[in-house]
């Protein structure tokens, strides 16, 4: 995981759920000035954990950024790799079900639908806001011996290597719901970050950068 200034948000929320399977936790704190690193330690007391705190955030380079996690998380000589962010949350039933993903030789990757939340209860779905009908790498099997390799792109880089999907892979029915969107605080600040980071949408697309701020999104209610 990597974060930066998450303790109010979602982060404790999002340990507590998750530390029911994972056996060891990589964390990248990228340039906190809250307590994000002291929450960490508390929830995920008893389960080991290598936290490395960077003192400035490198966000604005983002791919530089994730081949740091990527570089300390393989340090850790691991089986799985489930890479979430401070404000993704796995559905309920993945503490049941993901054991059962993992327990066999044939997938090495699987991949699973993110739903970009506009509140707690509500997911945007419109033509700018589709994430949740197309499936993303989220969980990997580390293979040593695999020539992995990043995208040379500064902003939107992805969160494995590149060329993941030459490993055999598969999709999963767990879905991930994404807070980072879900009050119009945050999304204000998002868009103005994207601006200063994108500004010729080099990296991404600006009317859905535009669309953030959008008053009357189409929003469908999620359902369990």
């Amino acid at each position: 995981m990597i974060m930066k200034n998450e303790a109010s948000r979602y982060l404790k929320k999002v340990l507590l759920q998750h530390r029911d399977f994972i056996d060891s936790a990589v964390i990248i704190d990228d340039g906190s000035e809250d307590n994000s690193i002291e929450v960490c330690k508390q929830i995920l007391a008893g389960i080991p954990t290598h936290i490395v705190q960077n003192k400035r955030s490198t966000f604005a380079n983002e791919v530089e950024l994730r081949k740091q996690q990527w570089e300390e998380t393989i340090k850790t000589k691991p089986d799985w790799i489930l890479n979430l962010d401070a404000d993704e949350l796995l559905e309920d039933k993945a503490t049941n079900e993901i054991r059962e993903l993992i327990n066999q030789s044939d997938i090495d990757l699987y991949s699973f639908r993110l739903y970009d939340m506009w509140d707690e209860e509500h997911y945007r779905d419109d033509n700018y806001w589709q994430s949740h009908l197309c499936y993303r790498p989220f969980l990997l099997r580390y293979q040593p011996n695999f020539d992995y390799q990043w995208k040379k792109k500064r902003f939107h880089c992805g969160r494995f290597p590149a060329n993941i999907y030459h490993l055999p892979n598969a999709i999963s029915r767990l879905r991930i719901k994404h807070f980072g969107w879900t009050n119009a605080k945050e999304r204000q600040q998002k868009y103005n970050r994207y601006l200063e980071l994108d500004p010729d949408s080099e990296f991404g697309w600006n009317e859905q950068y535009q669309s953030i701020l959008d008053a009357h999104p189409r929003l469908i209610k999620w359902q369990d």
